[in-house]
């Protein structure tokens, strides 16, 4: 089943449409615009997905919707500002896995908790991750490139950054594998992927939209993608379960927080106004094209969501020791 298609069925079952979200949005709101803060440069995930939902929402809302892209800091500087912000609803950001979970655990000297400092008010996305190899590399399976990098066998392992979710699931599969394997950090997911099929490193976690043209052309193979079940248009990649290393089924996820003490009817009016974009066919469409697969969560279940990445981040951090101030 396409992937728009498969958002479309899991989004109907939402209790609100657009329509309804925005009479009950506008009954609350005011016309002063809310800043909508991303923590990344423009173009990547993060923006895409702030510009695409903050148009619809501001519709619904009744109110203007203003993108501030505060990038830096591995996403510290725009979580800061809006940790800053009075809690009122007009200051929110687009957080994800690394903002309000791995950061805990790999910086030191975070301004900030993840969890006390924020509110969370709705999940919406996510983007999986999968293990790529050259194409002409001996490894057809996790299990065979475990094997290669065991017994005497040296590999490299490209990442997008160090410190990135790229370096530590890596990390993690190498520690767990007992592998002899030495990182590659470059500098963004596109000179990593270009590196891979180069064969310059002989493997690499990357976000699937990153390398599915790579994949389709034969370029690179994939040897396992952490989603729940394989993807329509990649049924021959198995899942990372069926490849034996469910650990590594760590998604890149994105979602709406606030200042701490946001008020619960605030958020959940945000919740409720961002959330019905989703079931927007145009939405659908742009976010797919863009790697999304949409599984939107209210701010309760939500916070529920973060503080268990908070705790699964902290034992890979653990494990692999990987830091971002060190």
């Amino acid at each position: 089943m396409h992937a728009t298609r498969r958002n479309a069925l899991r989004l109907a079952a939402l209790p609100l449409g657009l329509a309804a979200v925005s009479r009950a949005a506008q009954a609350q709101g005011s016309d002063r615009p809310i800043r909508l803060i991303v923590p990344a440069p423009p173009g990547g995930p993060t923006d895409i997905l702030a510009r695409v939902t903050g148009e619809k929402a501001a519709a619904a809302l009744g109110q203007p919707v203003v993108i501030d892209n505060r990038a830096g800091g591995g996403g510290v500087i725009g979580s800061e500002a809006t940790h800053r912000a009075a809690p009122d609803g007009l200051t929110i950001m687009v957080g994800h896995n690394q903002t309000h979970a791995s950061n805990q655990h790999m910086m030191a000297r975070l301004p900030f908790n993840v969890v006390d400092g924020f509110t969370p008010i709705a999940k919406l996305g996510t983007v999986h991750h999968a293990t790529v190899v050259p194409a002409n590399s001996r490894a057809r399976s996790m299990a065979e490139l475990a094997a290669l990098g065991q017994g005497g066998g040296r590999l490299n392992y490209a990442s997008s950054q160090a410190g990135s979710a790229s370096h530590v699931i890596a990390e993690t599969f190498v520690r767990r594998s007992r592998m002899d394997a030495t990182h590659v950090p470059f500098n963004g997911a596109a000179p990593a992927a270009t590196a891979t099929v180069a064969g310059q490193v002989d493997f690499y976690v990357s976000t699937f939209p990153t390398v599915a043209a790579l994949i389709r052309e034969g370029r690179l193979r994939a040897l396992s993608v952490g989603a729940p079940r394989r993807l329509a248009d990649f049924p021959d990649v198995p899942t990372a379960e069926e490849a034996g290393v469910g650990y590594m089924a760590v998604d890149a996820w994105f979602g709406l927080f606030g200042p701490a003490g946001l008020p619960a009817a605030t958020a959940e009016r945000l919740a409720a106004a961002f959330i019905g974009t989703l079931s927007d066919a145009e939405v659908q469409r742009r976010l797919a094209a863009a790697g999304f697969t949409l599984d939107p969560l209210a701010p309760a279940p939500f916070a529920a969501f973060q503080r268990s990445e908070v705790a699964r981040w902290a034992e890979m951090v653990q494990l692999t020791g990987v830091r971002l101030d060190s």
